[in-house]
C-alpha cells in the first residue's frame, strides 16, 4: 500500500471564508500585499465621493459619517494596543482623547487664556493645527506615562476602576477649571488646516462651513483620518512583530508565567499604556480640528464605553477587526436615523442595541467578530513551512534498512 506523505495526517478541518482570505493574504509576499492593499485603500477613500446607494446614510451627510468613522478607527487602534495586545482593561480611554483635544484647543482657540491673541502668536495661522498635532501626542503620551507608573501594578477590576476614575477626573477638570478651559461654555474657533481657500470656500476646504457637494469638509477630514490610521497601523504592526509585541502577548495570556520566564512585565505594560495614550491624543486632536469646538460633555463615560465596544465587537488583538468594529459603531446608528419607530428615530436607541449585541456576542462569540489568530509573531512563516515539510519514514526491517539496536533497560540501581 502506498502512503501519501505530502498531506498532514488527521481529519480535514473546515475553513471559513475569513480564514481562507487570511491564509491567502499571509501567503503573499510583502510587495504583493502592498500591490493588493493600495487599490483597496483607494477604493475606500473614494466612498464619500461615490456614495453608493447601499451605504449612503439618508438624512445624514455620508462624508461626515466617514470622517467620524476615521476618528473612531484611530481610537480603536490605540485602545486595541492596551486592551487587545497587552490585555489591560482600560475603561477611561476617553481621558486621553480629551487631553489631546484640549491641548489643540488651548493652543489655538481665541477663547483660551493661553491664547488670547490668537494662534498666530505661536504658530502659522494656516498650519497651527498641524503644528499642534505632535505636541498633543507628546503631552498625551506623557499623561499616560504619569498615570501608568503608579497604577499598572494593579490588575483586572482594580485597574479598570482606576482608569475609569481617570476619565471622569479629566472631564470634571475640564468642566470646573473655567479660568483655563472656559468650563461648560467650551472653546470655539479651534484651528484647522487653511487649505483650498476660494470664493466658494473662503475659509478653506477643511472649514465646517464647507458643506456643498460630495467633496465637503467631512470628506477631506476622512482622508486626513485615513492617513493617520494607516500611519498608526504601520507603527503598531511593526511593534507587534517585534520583541515588544511578543512580550505583550505573553502578558495578555498569563502575566505571572511571563514574569517567571523573565519578561519585565511592568515595563512592557507601561509601553503599551503610553503608546495607546499617544494614539488616543492623536484622535482627540483630529476631533478638535474637525468640529472646531469642544466642551466637557463630549468626553463622558458613555463615549469611553463606545470605544471599548468597538474593540470588543471587532475582535480584541485584531487591528483590522477593531476598525470594522469602529465602522459598525459609527455607521449603523447614522443609517438607522432615517427609520422611525413610534415617532422616535431608531438610531436614538443605539445604546440599547449595542448592549444587547454585546450580551449576545459574549455568549456565542466571546472573541469578537474577527478574533485574532494565535500564531508566532516572529519567523512564523518559516516555522510553518518547516513543520509542514514532508519527511520520508525509515525503511522497514528487511527491505534494505538497518534495524536500530534496542535500547538497554536501566536497572533500579542505576547500572547498565
Amino acid at each position: 500500500m502506498t502512503i501519501d506523505h505530502t498531506k498532514a495526517p488527521g481529519p480535514e478541518v473546515a475553513r471559513g471564508l475569513g480564514d481562507a482570505i487570511r491564509g491567502w493574504w499571509n501567503g503573499l509576499a510583502r510587495p504583493m500585499q502592498w500591490l493588493v492593499g493600495v487599490p483597496v485603500i483607494a477604493l475606500i477613500a473614494i466612498l464619500p465621493v461615490w456614495r453608493p446607494p447601499l451605504l449612503d446614510t439618508p438624512g445624514t451627510d455620508f462624508g461626515g459619517v466617514m470622517a467620524q468613522f476615521a476618528m473612531y478607527a484611530l481610537i480603536a487602534v490605540g485602545l486595541n494596543v492596551v486592551v487587545g495586545s497587552a490585555g489591560l482593561l482600560d475603561l477611561g480611554y476617553v481621558g486621553f482623547y480629551a487631553v489631546g483635544a484640549y491641548t489643540v484647543a488651548l493652543l489655538t482657540s481665541p477663547n483660551s487664556p493661553w491664547n488670547k491673541m490668537g494662534a498666530s502668536v505661536f504658530f502659522s495661522p494656516d498650519w497651527a493645527w498641524l503644528s499642534c498635532l505632535p505636541i498633543a501626542v507628546a503631552i498625551t503620551a506623557f499623561t499616560g506615562l504619569i498615570l501608568g507608573t503608579p497604577t499598572l501594578r494593579l490588575r483586572g477590576d482594580y485597574l479598570a476602576i482606576v482608569t475609569l476614575g481617570f476619565g471622569e477626573i479629566v472631564r470634571l477638570l475640564a468642566d470646573n477649571l473655567t479660568d483655563v478651559t472656559n468650563g461648560g461654555q467650551g472653546l470655539s474657533q479651534i484651528a484647522y488646516p487653511r487649505v483650498g481657500e476660494s470664493e466658494e470656500n473662503p475659509f478653506g476646504v477643511f472649514s465646517a462651513g464647507n458643506t456643498g457637494g460630495n467633496v465637503n469638509s467631512g470628506t477631506w477630514w476622512f482622508w486626513v483620518g485615513m492617513v493617520l490610521v494607516i500611519a498608526a497601523l504601520l507603527i503598531v504592526g511593526n511593534l507587534e512583530r517585534s520583541r515588544v509585541g511578543r512580550a505583550w502577548v505573553a502578558i495578555r495570556e498569563d502575566e505571572d508565567v511571563a514574569e517567571m520566564m523573565g519578561v519585565p512585565t511592568f515595563k512592557f505594560k507601561l509601553w503599551a499604556f503610553t503608546i495607546g495614550a499617544s494614539i488616543g491624543g492623536l484622535s482627540g486632536a483630529l476631533y478638535a480640528g474637525q468640529v472646531q469646538f469642544i466642551n466637557p460633555t463630549g468626553f463622558n463615560v458613555i463615549n469611553s464605553m463606545l470605544f471599548l465596544c468597538a474593540v470588543v465587537i471587532g475582535g480584541q488583538g485584531n487591528k483590522l477587526g477593531v476598525i470594522v468594529g469602529a465602522f459598525i459603531i459609527v455607521y449603523l446608528p447614522n443609517r438607522a436615523m432615517s427609520i422611525e419607530v413610534g415617532g422616535q428615530p431608531l438610531g436614538d436607541y443605539k445604546y440599547l442595541f449595542f448592549g444587547l449585541a454585546l450580551v449576545v456576542l459574549m455568549i456565542f462569540r466571546p472573541q469578537g467578530l474577527f478574533p485574532a489568530r494565535q500564531k508566532l509573531l516572529a519567523y512564523g512563516r518559516q516555522v510553518y513551512q518547516a513543520v509542514r515539510r514532508p519527511v520520508d519514514p525509515p525503511d522497514p526491517v528487511g527491505s534494505g534498512g538497518v534495524d536500530p539496536a534496542p535500547s538497554e533497560p536501566v536497572t533500579n540501581g542505576g547500572g547498565r
